[in-house]
């Protein structure tokens, strides 16, 4: 499965992703505002192979980012979207672009392509976000793709020996719908 922008194509995570997948998901400079990095590439290969034998069965939904370069699709970073609250029509999301890649508005295209998928394909109502309050590029990229802060947990992670904040964001489907609409001019 695919899903095509402007300058970046996801696409559902796949067997030959793994090696991408462990570079990304082992990174500890990548996950720098995470509270733990995964450095087992063993614990990330049997992850990663669970949820692709799932395919559609499961409630969590795993993309590569790519970026068309000299003709070729390149993996440039990884977004994902899983259930929350089920009941709720709820889901979460999450991205991460490559330190190379960065600044240059593949994870705001990539993470919009992500919410539209949300809602107009697993029928979300709402979708949420949440980054460690000292990740400022995530926090400017959620506010960039019209999600809005609802809240600020008070030293919700254990950071760096340390408790700090976390953020979080949402969106919901009429606003996406309604911002979608106004980019496209509708």
């Amino acid at each position: 499965m695919e899903i095509h922008g402007e300058k970046v194509m996801l696409s559902r995570i796949s067997v030959s992703d793994l090696d991408f997948i462990y570079r990304i998901e082992c990174d500890k400079d990548l996950w720098y505002f995470e509270e733990s990095v995964e450095s087992d590439e063993q614990v990330v290969r049997a992850k990663y192979l669970h949820k692709i034998s799932e395919g559609n069965q499961s409630n969590s939904y795993d993309f590569i980012v790519r970026l068309k370069v000299d003709g070729q699709m390149v993996p440039i970073g990884l977004a994902q979207v899983w259930s929350y609250i089920d009941f709720r029509k709820s889901w979460e999301i999450g991205f991460a672009i490559i330190p190379e890649y960065g600044g240059h508005g593949y994870g705001s295209e990539a993470a919009k392509l992500l919410l539209g998928y949300a809602f107009e394909q697993l029928d979300a109502h709402k979708v949420v976000g949440m980054c460690n309050a000292k990740n400022i590029r995530s926090e400017m990229l959620m506010r960039h793709v019209g999600m809005r802060q609802e809240a600020i947990f008070k030293e919700e992670l254990m950071w760096h020996d340390q408790w700090t904040d976390q953020y979080y964001f949402s969106i919901l489907e009429r606003e996406f719908l309604k911002a979608d609409n106004k980019e496209r001019g509708i």
